[in-house]
């Protein structure tokens, strides 16, 4: 496999402007997506895309995929939560330059969630994935910027340890 360039690697990864505007777009991109779901789509209706992909509005006042979504747990102790995690992984870049972009990915996609619970009182999802009878949960442009941001971390440290 060929290494990317040294420049190139710092730009992508390293640099806090690309970082901040990378995150600023998916956080933009996540409540404009939402807020076009809201307009568009009734609760619970299912738009059909393609064989195996659907638009639907739920409003998850749970966790990832629905867990403690029955409403037992108020949505200021997700949110506060949320935050102390988002201030926790912006210190946590600030001083590990190498891991910007995974950290600018995940805490974009957690403000996203975040400002949801404090505006909606919930996060809105209406990506659903299915295959058969099989349906992967709901999620939106949120979740996915926070499971990319996740992976993106995984193999930036699997490679640095390489390197040790």
């Amino acid at each position: 496999m060929r290494k990317m360039p040294k420049s190139s690697k710092r730009i992508i990864s390293k640099d806090p402007i690309i970082c901040s505007i990378i995150a600023g777009l998916v956080f933009l991109g996540d409540q404009v997506t939402k807020f076009y779901v809201e307009q568009m789509v009734f609760f619970g209706e299912q738009i059909k895309i393609l064989s195996f992909f659907n638009i639907i509005r739920i409003e998850n006042r749970g966790v990832t995929f629905g867990i403690l979504n029955g409403g037992e747990v108020p949505q200021w102790v997700f949110a506060l939560l949320s935050a102390t995690a988002i201030i926790a992984l912006c210190v946590w870049a600030a001083r590990n330059p190498s891991y910007r972009l995974s950290v600018s990915l995940i805490v974009s996609g957690a403000a996203g969630n975040l400002a949801d619970r404090i505006l909606r009182n919930g996060v809105v999802d209406f990506l659903d994935f299915h295959l058969l009878n099989y349906h992967w949960p709901a999620f939106n442009v949120a979740d996915s910027a926070i499971v990319i941001g996740a992976m993106v971390l995984f193999f930036v440290s699997n490679e640095k340890k390489e390197k040790i």
